[in-house]
């Protein structure tokens, strides 16, 4: 199938032609029995569909595997960490080598498989659902790009995988990070306002017991607070108001497995003077007040 084998490294960015246009696509899945796929869905973890996701899973792959379609529904990304892939679309032929990402935008054909069946293939791979939160990756068109998060992607992915059955709150921050490592892939360059967000928002990760509030937010980014809010929709997938609670509710979470802290301490930690106020809003994105919760965890020991 290789027209050229030749100069691996130069074929990552660029591929190389075809003699002849592919046209003949068919639906396919192959897998020896030695491959192992672990699947993250939507029924084990349904925090992915409030992040865009609609499945993913982690693959380590040996002796055969190829994946042919005629087109899909989701968008397709791979993410390889070792070994070599190979990559075919309708002109073009690429190998997908550690360390680059893969970009395959709904509806089109493609074709992958293993290239080296005692090398094998270590990789991960995401669909997203189409919608507009992840057009500034699909925008451009199929593509390979160099990328730096392959390996945090495959950790955050195992933690998810950790987590089915487990704790909702984790899965939520899990399928968050999962996202934001998405939507800051494929090279793409971010504006200064995206990156004065971003680091706004690390120093508020280290004091949530400051009075943020989103007109702050807005002046310390230099921004109106529409301009925040659509950033920061495009960088967490909510408004700014409600990364704010995401941010302090879940690291409620943490802070209620220290006992000797009192809820009140808990919550001003995190920024609410009152432990009422507190109370209500960890209900509200929980389920439950704080001091059930910390019953439940004295329970499970």
């Amino acid at each position: 199938m290789l027209e050229n084998t030749e100069n691996l490294c130069e074929s990552v960015t660029m591929g190389f032609a075809l003699a002849q246009p592919k046209t003949d696509w068919k639906e396919e899945v192959y897998l020896a029995q030695s491959c192992k796929e672990r699947f993250l869905t939507q029924s084990d973890l349904p925090e992915l569909t409030d992040n865009g996701f609609f499945m993913a899973g982690l693959a380590e792959l040996a002796e055969g595997y190829e994946i042919e379609r005629v087109a899909t529904t989701n968008h397709t990304l791979l993410l390889t960490l070792e070994g070599v892939g190979l990559l075919t679309l309708t002109e073009r032929q690429y190998h997908l080598m550690p360390n680059t990402l893969t970009i395959l935008p709904a509806g089109l054909p493609f074709r992958f498989e293993l290239v080296d069946k005692r090398k094998g293939w270590k990789m991960a791979w995401v669909l997203l659902k189409p919608g507009e939160k992840w057009l500034p990756l699909v925008t451009h068109g199929q593509r390979v790009e160099h990328s730096h998060i392959c390996e945090q992607v495959w950790s955050v992915m195992n933690l998810l995988h950790s987590e089915i059955g487990g704790r909702a709150s984790y899965r939520k921050l899990f399928a968050s990070e999962l996202s934001r490592l998405m939507l800051g892939s494929a090279n793409l360059a971010p504006s200064n306002s995206v990156l004065r967000v971003q680091s706004v928002f690390n120093d508020i990760e280290s004091q949530l017991h400051l009075n943020w509030t989103v007109r702050g937010i807005a002046k310390q980014c230099f921004l109106s607070t529409e301009q925040l809010n659509r950033i920061t929709k495009q960088l967490y997938g909510c408004s700014t108001q409600q990364r704010l609670i995401q941010l302090r509710m879940e690291k409620a979470v943490d802070l209620l497995y220290y006992r000797e802290w009192t809820i009140g301490m808990v919550a001003q930690r995190l920024g609410y003077q009152d432990p009422f106020n507190f109370t209500h809003r960890f209900r509200q994105y929980h389920g439950c007040s704080p001091r059930e919760y910390r019953k439940r965890l004295l329970l499970l020991e």
